[in-house]
């Protein structure tokens, strides 16, 4: 039984080591990298006061659909970051024999967790591009404030929400934890990049991953704060980080340093576009 389930996971294994998949994910790498660049951008716009941008996801492939040739991009976007999904899952694959192993068994489901969680990340997104791609309406924070008032109203959903809450928090820290120690650099095929520009990929990962730390960090206290209080409108996503970042003191400021960071975090991702490693543990 063992011997099957090994010849099929090789079999999978060749699919997602294809040459094809393989310059399909760098496709997606770079949307990746452009979407980020484009919540940058719209960061700063609501740095400046312009009220009714939506500086998240939903925003960015929002201008991605009003440009000349809009739907296809999004097409474009959609096929190229799924294909990323696949491409990072299937490292998934080359690990798997580890979870037999007691000794390596914690090791191996981190490194696993890791590679599911990007996947997840990428597919996530590229079923946003497509349901853009096809004309349907999508709000990230009116689907979020949606989703947490129906678990509020049922038995334990305040847990639940709460739960998330703490979830989001962690990748905000995990993400923030990334740019400090630099950990983000194992994605990049160092032996391929010039040495000169390791230093540069290293300088604005680190930005990048600290811009979206704290991005993160400020939506799952919002979304806790919902938890708590029952109230769903402070149940916001990323755009709602933004506003409420916006609204301190030094919003105009700290927002042009987040919008920086986003800008950052979208080069770093189109260097990992020409240099990939998906192997979290290298």
């Amino acid at each position: 039984m063992l011997d099957r389930v090994h010849r099929a996971v090789e079999a999978a294994r060749e699919v997602t080591d294809h040459p094809v998949l393989a310059a399909a994910a760098r496709v997606g790498l770079v949307a990746y990298g452009v979407v980020h660049l484009l919540i940058g951008w719209l960061t700063w716009q609501v740095a400046r006061g312009a009220g009714s941008t939506d500086a998240d996801q939903t925003g960015a492939l929002q201008t991605v659909a009003a440009t000349p040739g809009g739907s296809v991009l999004l097409w474009a976007i959609g096929l190229g970051l799924l294909a990323l999904a696949m491409w990072q899952g299937g490292e998934v694959l080359l690990w798997w024999l580890g979870l037999l192993d007691r000794e390596h068994r914690t090791r191996t489901a981190v490194v696993c967790a890791k590679c599911l969680a990007k996947a997840a990340v990428y597919a996530v997104l590229a079923v946003t591009a497509l349901l853009f791609a096809v004309g349907a309406e999508y709000e990230a924070d009116e689907r979020l404030r949606e989703l947490t008032g129906e678990t509020l109203e049922v038995p334990g959903g305040a847990v639940a929400v709460a739960a998330g809450a703490v979830g989001v928090v962690a990748l905000g820290a995990y993400s923030l934890l990334r740019g400090v120690t630099g950990g983000f650099m194992r994605d990049i095929d160092l032996p391929a990049a010039p040495d000169r520009w390791e230093p540069v990929i290293e300088v604005i990962g680190r930005v990048g991953y600290a811009a979206k730390g704290v991005a993160f960090g400020v939506v799952g206290v919002l979304l806790f704060r919902a938890a708590t209080t029952a109230d769903v409108s402070t149940a916001t996503g990323l755009d709602g980080a933004m506003t409420a970042i916006g609204r301190t003191g030094a919003g105009p400021v700290l927002l042009t340093v987040v919008a920086a960071g986003f800008a950052a975090f979208g080069v770093y991702a189109l260097a990992r576009a020409r240099y990939p490693d998906r192997d979290p543990s290298s």
